[in-house]
Formats: structure tokens, sequence, C-alpha cells
């Protein structure tokens, strides 16, 4: 589906029988916060509704899952940077949530997670959130319920939304094009390693060809906002014969824009991609993995005056690595330094930060206006997407080679290496930090960020 400028505008208006239980002994489950009274006087500027609804993502693939608004994606939330909010959200099922409004420096109480002291949505009830958005760029919204053993839960479920934070700059393209990916039918595997499989993928809430396709006329250029809105997948992407410029990765923008042949994002992460369109036909952009990609991780490219089948042609070009995108200066010495080493202990599927889980992980503790140096060691066969609430920090260090520049909130460690960032101490309040990978959060993997 493609949105033009002025539509995204009027847009804004079974588990191993060794695992642990939820609220056994280990206490990874998060209990919500005190409710305190709240009074709605004026309308919102937003309202979402979570309740059970029916998508149809292609032939003979209908789920039922939870969702804002009755559809998948939930609604594109366009708003204005340092512009007051009032979202209200009214919860239609029986059970509590919680919305995480991801990449905004916002204060604890509204940032949507527990372990912050985030009121969440009562059963049958509603919560009004007021904030700032900050910073710019494209930011996103998801639940953040633990799911553990409930695969219908959290970011396994269709509770996921694409945020544009306007900051007045147009940009240099001709149309804008979201690109929420996702997965569907989950359920553990069996067998050596648990882990969580899916039968069917989706771009936008649609399988490869099911959905409309993104018309384009040649010699225009595209703005892709990707956002990868897996509950535990990391994903690589292509567009057969095109180039994907990167311009801001989690919605800040890079030193130095480079054009790749694909990208790759795990669970959280953010890509703005411009794509010069100068390679008329029918395509498909998609997963460069068959496996997903015949599951549906895809959509058609269509340029005006084609026809015909969509092609797919696997990429050439190297590893993806964030210092492609990074500057080469070098950075001040810290006021601080921290390692952070990432394991699985006991059955393998117990997560732990310095050798303990949440919540028994000690609180990293700053000072505000400090700049924080954090190594981040995986100690692990899994990449971890790991996620730092209400800040960003710098890559400094990727696999040993010296950066400067990529800010993220989401930086995905690879297996048994490790990745050095900084982080200023500006967002006084309780932090959380933890895999974006919903099954190793669920499993211990998380510690708080606090202030002195």
């Amino acid at each position: 589906m493609r949105l033009t400028r002025r539509q995204l505008l009027a847009a804004s208006c079974g588990w191993l029988a060794a695992a642990v239980d939820a609220a056994g002994q280990h206490g990874t489950k998060r209990r919500p916060a005190a409710d305190p009274p709240q009074s709605f006087e004026g309308s919102a500027d937003v309202t979402l509704r979570i309740a059970e609804t029916t998508v149809d993502l292609g032939p003979g693939r209908v789920v039922r899952t939870r969702a804002y608004n009755g559809q998948v994606p939930g609604p594109l939330l366009r708003v204005r940077r340092g512009r007051p909010l009032t979202v209200d959200v009214w919860n239609d099922t029986s059970e509590p949530d919680i919305v995480h409004w991801h990449g905004l420096h916002i204060p604890s109480d509204v940032d949507g997670a527990y372990e912050e002291g985030t009121p969440g949505v009562p059963p049958r009830g509603r919560r009004r959130y007021t904030f700032t958005p900050e910073p710019g760029g494209t930011r996103w919204y998801h639940s953040h319920e633990f799911a553990g053993r409930n695969l219908k839960k959290g970011t396994y479920s269709g509770q996921f939304g694409l945020m544009v934070v306007d900051d007045g700059d147009p940009g240099a393209y001709d149309l804008e094009v979201p690109l929420l990916l996702h997965e569907w039918d989950p359920r553990f595997t069996t067998g050596g390693a648990m882990d969580v499989e899916f039968r069917t993928c989706s771009i936008n809430g649609r399988m490869l060809g099911a959905g409309e396709p993104i018309r384009v006329r040649a010699s225009q250029r595209a703005l892709l906002r990707i956002v990868n809105a897996s509950a535990t997948l990391h994903h690589r992407l292509a567009l057969p014969r095109h180039l994907f410029r990167i311009v801001a990765l989690d919605g800040n923008p890079v030193p130095a824009p480079r054009s790749v042949p694909a990208i790759e994002l795990g669970p959280g992460e953010r890509i703005d991609a411009i794509v010069e369109m100068n390679q008329p036909g029918v395509w498909v952009l998609g997963s460069t993995r068959t496996p997903y990609r015949t599951a549906g991780l895809g959509i058609v490219v269509e340029y005006a005056d084609r026809s015909g089948a969509p092609v797919w042609e696997p990429p050439g070009g190297a590893a993806w690595r964030y210092a492609d995108f990074g500057g080469d200066e070098s950075t001040a010495e810290p006021d601080g330094r921290l390692a952070l080493i990432f394991k699985a202990v006991g059955d393998g599927h117990h997560w732990t930060i310095n050798g303990k889980s949440y919540p028994k992980t000690d609180p990293i503790v700053v000072r505000a206006n400090g700049r924080y140096r954090w190594t981040l060691d995986n100690q692990s066969a899994d990449a971890h997407p790991v996620h730092l609430h209400r800040h960003r920090f710098e890559i400094v260090r990727f696999e040993g080679t010296p950066t400067s520049g990529v800010w993220k909130d989401v930086v995905v460690v690879p297996a048994w290496k490790q990745v050095e960032i900084d982080v200023p101490a500006t967002q006084p309040g309780r932090s959380l930090f933890h895999c974006h990978q919903q099954f190793h959060m669920d499993n211990g993997f998380m510690t708080i960020l606090k202030y002195e």
C-alpha cells in the first residue's frame, strides 16, 4: 500500500515442561503498577481501543488477535515534535494491557512499562496518557505485556503501529511508504533448542501477493519507513535491482548515508531508506530467506504501465554493519564504564545479565548528565536486539570496529560478539533495559537503569 504525504497527514487526526511458569520461582512476570484515579476532561488527540479482531492475512490465512482500533497495523500516528499529545487507550478485553511508546524520550509514568511505574490500562477500562513527543523521526508503539506461555499476548499479537514524529523537515522524496513486518500462528518448537516458530508472515498485515502493491512511477524517490514488529525474528530484506540509501536508523539520521542492496533489522529496530525507482518492472520486496518469503514476508512493487508476475532475485552485497553508516571521529572519554554480560543458564532458555535474571538483576546506576560506556558482551549463540527505554545511545565500537555518530535505541549484539555503546544520562527516572526478543525478555533478560 502506498501512502502519500497528504494521506499520512490525514491518518494522524506448548512450552517445554522444564520451563518456569510465569508466576513461578523466578518471578519474571511483570505486575501492573498501582491504578491511580484519573479524570478525563476534554477530548484526546488520539484514541486507541484494544480489542479482539479477525485479520485476513491472505488466502486461507485468517487469524484472531488483539489489535488497536480493529486493524493491523494500528492507526498511523503522525504527531508534531514538541507539541503535547493526549492519548486515550480503551481496553475492551478482560485482562490488563499496556502500550509502550517506543523510541520516545518521555517520563517513566507514561513510557509504557510496569517496571518503570507506568500504570497499565485496566480490563474494560480506559487510561489517559499525556506527553510531549521527542525526538523527531520514525517511532512506533506496541503492547509491552508479559506473554510467557500465552503466544497471543504482547508482541506476538497484532498490537503494534507506526508513529512518525514530524520535526518540520519535508524530506527529499516523492512518496512515503510504511512497512511493518510481523509473524503469525506462533508455537513453541520441540526438540533440542526451545524457540518460537511461525507459520505465516506479513508486511502491513497482509501476506505477499494478498495486499495492494506499492505503486510507483519511474524516477520517483520513495522513503521507506521500515519497522520490525516481530516478537522474536531478525529479518533481511531486498528489492531486486534497487538499492536502499540508509538515511536514518531507529529514527535518528546517520552521519554517513550509504546505499546497500539489502537491509537487516532485529525485533524493535527501524530503518529509514530512500529508494530510487529506476528499474521499471514488477518486483518482490521481501525477505532474502526463502522460507520467510514463502510464508508471506514480502510486498509487490509495481511500476506504472507494467504488469505480469512479480520477480524475485537474491541480492549480492556484504554483511550488514552499523559502522558502515557512522563516522570516524574519536569519542570523548566517558564518565564511567560498565560491562554487561549476556548468558543463558539452567535449561538454556533462562537469560541473565551479569549472572542474574530479572527481578534479581543489579540495577544500572548513573548520575544525571553523565556519559557512560557500556560493553555489551554476548556470551551466547543467539543474537540479541537489546533496547533501552527513554534514551538513545551512540555505538562507538561494533565487533571491534570503532565508529561514531550512529544513534539508536535498539542494537543487535551478534552471537559471541561485543558491542560498545555510550549512553548519555539525560532522562532521569526509571528506564527499562531488555532484550526485545519477547521470549528472552519474559525469561529474565532485563534490568533497570536508575539515577542517583
